[in-house]
């Protein structure tokens, strides 16, 4: 069955039906949907996101799709902006198994098409569980640890399999224009971790799914391409970006167990792989209660992973290193017992005391017993005593998973800045009750803040 793994992946979301999928299955879709959303509105703020907006606007002149939180731009232009958006600030999902944050290429290519031909909440409900699906399917199928030893980043390249497995899905493929929309979308896989510490590895995110959109409408048009990109000899996914990979893994118990459940989603803006700090830091304030003047030395412990790609920025510059930082996060949560944004502000993390303690004050440790987000978190104190918090796992993975409660209140303390207090609650509504929507048109009209912008322009003048 692992002989042709394209054709078996793509034969299951050619023909993904909503009965198909489990209820939690489709409940954990829309709880993933509307953490999407918050996490592109929120995303307005991001230091890049006028760079972006620029090339999206520049890639056509058209106005048939919206940007969340935005206005009309054309469907390339709004599928890249939203994926940007999404991933812009830093706060969203993230499928550990692979280190790919997967919603910003699978959600932007299924609300572009859905929107386009005015399609049902349970058609973009079933394509969200396809392109979660495949995007996850693919990954596992990888060998992640020899896929990212040879630097492979996996958003831009796993990601263009999941936004086609979502257009097309929309799109009425069958398992053959399926495939070949797999093979284009694989033809545009791309993206090393030589752009670690750059905005960079945010843009290969919004190209994957631009990249995947794109794989789909030249499948549609009947164009030829390979239908066995993934296990292909000569040049297949599995044998060029790793080491042949375990195919058998992506295609194991499809259907009857959904890997889309593995996506893990993030409470709070800073890096997946400290958000195990994260949790620590806030278990620590909850636990002990513990005041800033009072501590003497924070010590975080956390794995080889970690320790490499976040341990590095004790003296940050900018917005994005911030966001990057255990220094600053740990020091930022101990003094404003608060992680959201606002601590993302330049007023913020240039704070000089803050930053000074970040700097001097907090120690990051490697300790090879700890593995990916695991990480303990040690308060030397003034009196000389010593308070200590673990992590396994953090607030929002598989493992500790968040409340859909949870989600809503972090989509309504974002939304809130670039939309009437009405809408919000409307788009929780929606969202909720996803499957009963006639149309994703309304959806997506609810979601356009230029309206209500120019309503509050007009009320103030």
């Amino acid at each position: 069955m692992a002989g042709n793994a394209t054709a078996v992946l793509a034969e299951f979301s050619a023909t993904l039906d909503y009965h198909a999928i489990p209820e939690h299955a489709r409940e954990y879709c829309k709880t993933v949907l509307l953490d999407t959303l918050a996490c592109a509105l929120a995303g307005h703020q991001g230091e890049e996101t006028h760079q972006v907006a620029a090339l999206a606007a520049g890639l056509a002149q058209s106005t048939e799709s919206s940007v969340i939180g935005g206005d009309r731009m054309s469907l390339a232009g709004a599928t890249m902006l939203n994926g940007f958006l999404i991933t812009a600030v830093t706060m969203c999902d993230i499928h550990r198994p692979t280190l790919t944050h997967v919603t910003p290429e699978v959600v932007p290519a299924a609300l572009a098409i859905a929107e386009r031909d005015g399609l049902s909440g349970r058609d973009l409900l079933v394509a969200l569980a396809a392109g979660f699906e495949i995007t996850t399917r693919v990954g596992i199928g990888l060998d992640y640890p020899a896929f990212r030893a040879k630097g492979w980043h996996g958003p831009g390249v796993i990601g263009p399999f999941g936004a086609a497995a979502a257009a097309g899905r929309l799109l009425g493929f069958d398992a053959d224009t399926m495939a070949t929309a797999l093979g284009l979308a694989g033809s545009q896989a791309a993206g090393t971790f030589a752009a670690w510490g750059t905005p960079t590895v945010k843009f290969h995110q919004c190209r994957g799914a631009l990249s995947g959109v794109m794989a789909a409408l030249l499948a549609q048009q009947k164009f030829v391409a390979t239908r066995e990109f993934l296990t292909a000899a000569d040049g297949g996914l599995y044998n060029t970006y790793s080491n042949g990979g375990r195919p058998e893994a992506a295609v194991a118990e499809l259907g009857r167990r959904w890997e889309l459940e593995q996506i893990g989603l993030r409470l709070w803006p800073s890096a997946s792989t400290i958000q195990g700090v994260v949790t620590a830091m806030f278990d620590l304030l909850e636990r002990h209660d513990v005041a800033s003047d009072r501590v003497r030395k924070l010590r975080v412990s956390l794995g080889k992973t970690g320790f490499d790609m976040h341990g590095i920025f004790p003296r940050y510059k900018g917005k994005f290193e911030a966001l990057l930082s255990i220094h600053y996060a740990a020091a930022a949560i101990l003094h404003d017992r608060a992680l959201t944004l606002a601590q993302f502000e330049p007023a913020r993390y240039n704070d000089s005391k803050l930053a000074r303690f970040a700097a001097e004050r907090v120690e990051v440790i490697l300790d090879p017993a700890l593995s990916g987000v695991q990480s303990v978190v040690e308060a030397e104190m003034t009196d000389g005593s010593t308070l200590a918090v673990r992590c396994d796992h953090p607030r929002g993975a598989p493992e500790n998973p968040l409340t859909r409660a949870r989600v809503e209140d972090k989509f309504r303390t974002y939304a809130g800045a670039r939309l009437a207090n009405s809408r919000v609650e409307e788009i929780v509504g929606a969202v909720s009750r996803l499957e009963e929507a006639g149309s994703v048109r309304k959806l997506m009209e609810s979601l356009r803040a230029g309206e209500d912008r120019r309503l509050r322009a007009s009320a103030a003048a």
